[in-house]
């Protein structure tokens, strides 16, 4: 399970825009959410409901830590292995990576070591050492935060094209490429983004219209490792499940 994390740009800016072939071309080919919405604005409270299913807060200079039931607690209670694979790490975004609040992780150096460059990423696909739950950061440049989409498309290409077509991922893999908010609306809380999931158990060529926030992408991401332990509005967020094969 795979997630790659983008910012800051509007549904109708990312789909349909030749400048982004590959991730459009992944869309198309896989499942795309046309109705799914970010939570709030700025970054941070999307991350945190991702994650903790919660906004917590809507203040990217936050430093506190956040106490919440949230994913890597989930996972290693399950016994799942997790990584946070972040580009330029250790310099990075705090407010990009929510891990980097949790309790859970502040006060235990042996989960905080799952924190790693996002260098690690392609050695440990070639080595199959990949995590139960990695979780993807670009940098500013190449989320599209500051970047171009265009530039944020070729990333993809670059960097999550060899896991997509590595012979791991073909047997049970699942990536979403999800955007955190909207560049220019607050419908919903965040506006509309674009939302993909790629997986070999995904149907072909499937688009849902049905209306969806990051909660139920956490519910997701739980669901898809075998985790029924879903932490805040995750609990009752609407299932996922019509993007995939019966």
């Amino acid at each position: 399970m795979i997630i790659v994390a983008e910012e800051n740009h509007d549904y109708s800016s990312v789909i349909g825009n030749s400048a982004m072939p590959y991730l459009n071309g992944l869309s198309t080919t896989y499942g795309l959410a046309t109705n799914y919405y970010a939570n709030a604005h700025p970054s941070i409270g999307n991350y945190f409901e991702l994650t903790v299913g919660d906004t917590i807060i809507n203040n990217d200079g936050f430093t506190g830590a956040v106490t919440n039931d949230n994913i890597v607690r989930e996972l290693v209670k399950a016994g799942k292995t997790w990584k946070a694979y972040i580009e330029g790490y250790p310099s990075y975004d705090a407010n990009h990576v929510p891990m980097s609040y949790f309790s859970d992780i502040r006060n235990n150096s042996a989960q905080a070591a799952n924190m790693v460059p996002f260098t690690r990423f392609a050695a440990d696909l070639a080595n199959g050492t990949l995590p139960d739950f990695s979780f993807i950061t670009p940098n500013l440049n190449d989320d599209a935060h500051n970047g171009t989409l265009a530039a944020a498309d070729k990333w993809l290409e670059t960097n999550i094209d060899p896991l997509i077509q590595s012979a791991q991922f073909k047997q049970d893999g699942l990536l979403i490429i999800w955007w955190d908010e909207s560049a220019s609306s607050s419908t919903h809380g965040g506006g509309k983004v674009a939302w993909t999931v790629v997986s070999p158990f995904a149907k072909r060529g499937y688009q849902s219209t049905t209306s969806y926030q990051h909660q139920s992408t956490l519910r997701l991401m739980l669901q898809a490792l075998g985790v029924s332990a879903f932490p805040g509005q995750a609990a009752t967020a609407p299932d996922m499940s019509e993007f995939f094969k019966p």
